[in-house]
């Protein structure tokens, strides 16, 4: 196994395991009733093994780019699609529990005033807690979708250079087998011209030794 082999084996071990991961982290989000901050801790780490994951893929089409390998490169194009189906999976599950957390903090504050008797308006201290509690719903959600974004312009960009490194290796192949086939043919002419030339070296022989005994007849006929 080469360098080249080794550093592709580990790429595709990291590339499983993040993926994983990230699997798991979305299940845990999805699963996740509170409170915001816990929600952010896991989001966190979400956003943390997404770009190890975006990074390996990189360095993997790196490697594939080096090598002009067609099917080194499609296994990155569906790493790719993978990341982008991955980060809609995360951006749905941080949507799903955003919303659950927002709507069981409004259940809250109604059961609270419910419990007091109360029937006037929430308290300020509650109304500021609650805009502030789906302010930062939103900009999650927000940099959710950014993350998301991003990552669906770089998969667009890695789609082009892949097929255009495609286009690239299918080219040199078909360079390679007109080569091939010339080469072959030049064989078959080489082959060709050296049976040739042994059968001539074999009537040189044949004209040199009929040549001989001509030439030992005549004298023997003079001397004798």
């Amino acid at each position: 196994m080469n360098s080249t082999d080794i550093v592709l084996e580990n790429l595709r071990k990291n590339i499983t395991e993040q993926s994983f991961q990230i699997k798991a982290l979305i299940q845990d989000i999805n699963d996740c009733g509170g409170p915001l901050s816990e929600l952010h801790k896991l989001n966190s780490e979400g956003r943390i093994k997404i770009a190890s994951l975006r990074k390996y893929i990189d360095k993997f089409w790196e490697v594939a780019e080096e090598n002009k390998n067609a099917n080194l490169l499609k296994e990155v194009l569906l790493h790719r699609d993978q990341l982008s189906s991955t980060m809609d999976f995360f951006k749905k599950a941080n949507i799903k529990a955003m919303l659950q957390i927002e709507k069981d903090s409004k259940e809250k504050l109604l059961r609270r005033r419910d419990e007091t008797g109360v029937r006037l308006r929430p308290h300020k201290r509650d109304k500021e807690n609650l805009v502030k509690q789906s302010s930062n719903i939103t900009e999650q959600l927000l940099a959710v979708s950014r993350q998301l974004a991003d990552t669906t312009k770089q998969s667009a960009d890695t789609l082009d250079s892949l097929i255009s490194s495609s286009e690239s290796v299918y080219g040199t192949q078909e360079e390679l087998k007109l080569t091939g086939s010339a080469i072959t043919q030049s064989g078959k002419l080489l082959a060709k011209y050296g049976r040739r030339e042994f059968t001539d070296k074999i009537l040189v022989w044949f004209a040199f030794l009929f040549f001989c005994f001509c030439v030992f007849y005549i004298v023997q006929k003079r001397l004798f």
